[in-house]
Order: structure tokens, then C-alpha cells, then sequence
């Protein structure tokens, strides 16, 4: 409780001293400049004025007129006229992939407002090349309609960590994918995400099992620990050095669970992308020579004819993506008697966990919530196995109470 009363007391100082300095700031840059210039106009921006290649290019959109400005949806064209700057001339760039406009709507922003627009599909065929940029808008401002530009912007060549990540990870899982929906039965990309992500986590079985089976001898190891905390309270050197020599007797490293789970992170991360991103027609730059004549539209995005993966499901997946997640979690948490702080912590994220990854699971493509449903299920499976393994260590010498046995003679 002292330490919890401790930190607050950090915090609160920590607020008033950022309150103090950046009441001093304003106070020396004097009052803020009237928009007159802004009123009863429209603002046309980019969020950047420089983006690298993998960027995707988002245009805001500010509202400060007295009445709604509609934004005309000119699907499957880029949402605005868009010019590069080639030898001093700005040339228009155009780009319609085969999307889905069916549900197209016109977008509203009302007065004072503002919408961010990004150009999702359309991104690489239009910003692949480094150079200058500009995007135009006409629109309707009141009864009379106004051609708007945007600022200038340079998109530059991504840094090595992006070319190392798109070629070591995305790129081949990206390609997998494709061949894996090439040779389904009607190209289901449901199966395809279904089958890569056991392919992944197949792949990463020994790394994650070693991580699993150190959370396992962590929690078997706990109630040792309590017992020396409760000990030695107040020592904080002597519960260090207590601490270590029981790690060391029970083989214990406390990293043990974390080293394989970063082993693991650079994988799991380029599949959820893969598939977040794998019905965006503006990726086929990405595919290998050997898929050049088979295009995105081929692919079916309804799983059986029962969920659109190019949307997100808001009530049936995240229901049983949560409900997956806390057993996951319950059986991953119980699988020792833990007691004290690490106790109440490990109670409080099992039922909060699962709900932030329902919330999660509800605003993203019902793709990626196969995805993590297939992954989850899978390390249900092997937290199972690991449960029911023994431990690599012996509990007798948990300070059990002798027992004595009485043996008597006639």
C-alpha cells in the first residue's frame, strides 16, 4: 500500500510540474491568432508533408463553413485527382482496381468537423515512384463549387528496416497466402488464412512450447517465492539473493518465457498484416513472378457463403474470439498456485483481456479475426499438453511439514 501511495504521489507531482511549464509556455506566446483567414472555408491538407513508399498517403479534410460539404465517393477511382511533378509539369496519375463499389457512399462532414481519407487501395500505383506530389478536390461550398489543392508532398525511398521486414517477413507470407487461396476450393481465402496461420504457428511450435513450459515452472516455483517474500519482508536484499538461489535450484530462467515469445513476434506480426491487408488489390506489386496472371478479384471473400472477411463481424466473432481468448488465458494463469499481488493481477487480465480483444476483434476485417481464432485455438491445444506435462523440477522441497510415522510392537 506505501508503494501504491508512493507512486500516486509521483504522478501527482509529475502533473502539476507539466501544468506549471506549459501554463508558462502560453503565457509568454501570448494569445492565439484569430482563424479569420480559415472561416467559411475548406481545408485540403495532407496529414504529412513527406512519406515513404510504404506509407499510405492520408488526406484531412477540415470543414469550417456554416453548412455540410459532401465528398463524392468515385469508386473504384483514387478518392482525389492526384499529379506528380515530372520534369516541372504536374501530370495527373490515375488508378480504378477491381473493387467491390457496390456499398459506395458519399462521405459528410458538417460543420466545424473534419475526416481523414486514406488512400488505401490505390497507395503504391500511385505513390510507387519517389518525387513530388499534389491532390485536388472539387466540391460544392454552399451554391458555388471550388476546385481545392493540397499542399505539396514528397514521398522518399523507405528506410532498410522496412525493405528488411517487407522481404524477410511480409513479402513471403504475403505470397504464401496467395498460393494457399490459388489452390483452394474456390479460392476461399477463410481456408487460406485457416491453413497459413497452423502453417505459422507449426513452424514456431518448439519456441512457444519452450516459452509455455517456463510459464509453467514459474507458477509451480510461486508459492516458494510468496513464502520467501513473506520471510524476509522488508529485506529486499535478502529476497534478491533468496530469489536467485531458488531460481537457480529449480532451473528456472525468467526470460525463459520471454526470449521465444520475441522470437515468435516478427512472424505473428507479418501474418496478422498478410491478412489485414490480403484483399487489397494495390498489393499485387508484391507477388512473385509466378502468380502474375492470377489476380485479387479471384479470390472469394465469403467463408462458405456465411462471412464476408473484407468486414468486420460485430457480434458472432468477437463473441467467440473473447470467449477463446479467456479459456487461453484461464488455463495458461491456473496452472499454479499463486498467491499475493502476481495472484490478483493474473485474475484481473483474464477477464479484461478477453474484452479488449473482442472490442479489437469487432473494428478489423472478420479475416483477421480467423486469424487469431485458428492461432488461439492452437495454443489451447498446447497449453493443454503443456498442463498435463510434469514439471522439470521437484515440489517436495516446498518446506512440506515432516510427517513422522509411528510404528508399535506388541
Amino acid at each position: 500500500m506505501e508503494k501504491f501511495n508512493q507512486l500516486v504521489k509521483n504522478i501527482l507531482i509529475f502533473l502539476a510540474i507539466f501544468l506549471v511549464v506549459n501554463w508558462v509556455i502560453n503565457l509568454f506566446k501570448g494569445p492565439a491568432q484569430p482563424e479569420e483567414t480559415l472561416q467559411n472555408t475548406v481545408v485540403f491538407t495532407t496529414t504529412d508533408n513527406e512519406y515513404s513508399r510504404r506509407d499510405i498517403v492520408t488526406v484531412k479534410i477540415k470543414n469550417n463553413t456554416t453548412s455540410a460539404i459532401t465528398i463524392p465517393s468515385k469508386c473504384p477511382a483514387e478518392p482525389f485527382d492526384t499529379y506528380r511533378n515530372e520534369k516541372n509539369e504536374w501530370v495527373k496519375k490515375t488508378y480504378s482496381p477491381k473493387l467491390d463499389c457496390t456499398d459506395k457512399k458519399n462521405i459528410e462532414i458538417l460543420p466545424t468537423k473534419e475526416a481523414l481519407i486514406p488512400y488505401t487501395n490505390w497507395n503504391h500505383t500511385l505513390f510507387g515512384d519517389m518525387g513530388r506530389y499534389k491532390a485536388e478536390i472539387t466540391i460544392k461550398i454552399g451554391e458555388e463549387e471550388k476546385t481545392i489543392t493540397s499542399n505539396e508532398f514528397t514521398v522518399v525511398e523507405e528506410g532498410i528496416f522496412s525493405k528488411l521486414w517487407v522481404g524477410i517477413f511480409y513479402r513471403p507470407i504475403y505470397n504464401v497466402m496467395i498460393f494457399l487461396a490459388k489452390i483452394m476450393p474456390g479460392h476461399d481465402i477463410g481456408l487460406a488464412i485457416i491453413i497459413l496461420t497452423l502453417i505459422i504457428r507449426t513452424i514456431l511450435l518448439v519456441p512457444s512450447q519452450k516459452a509455455m513450459k517456463s510459464q509453467k515452472r514459474m507458477q509451480d516455483i510461486q508459492p516458494r517465492l510468496e513464502k520467501i517474500k513473506e520471510k524476509y519482508k522488508g529485506d529486499q536484499q535478502k529476497i534478491a539473493s533468496e530469489t536467485m538461489a531458488l531460481w537457480k535450484e529449480a532451473k528456472v530462467n525468467p526470460m525463459g518465457s520471454c526470449l521465444p515469445l520475441l522470437l515468435q513476434l516478427p512472424f505473428l506480426i507479418g501474418i496478422f498484416y498478410v491478412v489485414q491487408d490480403s484483399l487489397n488489390p494495390d498489393n499485387t506489386y508484391l507477388l512473385y513472378k509466378a502468380y502474375e496472371n492470377f489476380t485479387l478479384g479471384d479470390i472469394s471473400h465469403s467463408f462458405f457463403g456465411i462471412i464476408d472477411l473484407s468486414k468486420p463481424n460485430l457480434y458472432v466473432l468477437p463473441i467467440v474470439i473473447g470467449g477463446l481468448q479467456f479459456l487461453q488465458m484461464k488455463l495458461s494463469m491456473g496452472t499454479g498456485k499463486q498467491g499475493g499481488e502476481m495472484a490478483s493481477a493474473s485474475k484481473m487480465m483474464i477477464y479484461i483481456m478477453p474484452v479488449m480483444i473482442a472490442v479489437f476483434t469487432a473494428s478489423l476485417p472478420a479475416g483477421v479475426a480467423f486469424y487469431w481464432g485458428t492461432s488461439t485455438l492452437y495454443g489451447i491445444v498446447q497449453q493443454i499438453i503443456v498442463n498435463k506435462g510434469k514439471s522439470d523440477h521437484k515440489d517436495d522441497k516446498e518446506e512440506k511439514e515432516p510427517t513422522v510415522r509411528v510404528i508399535t510392537t506388541n
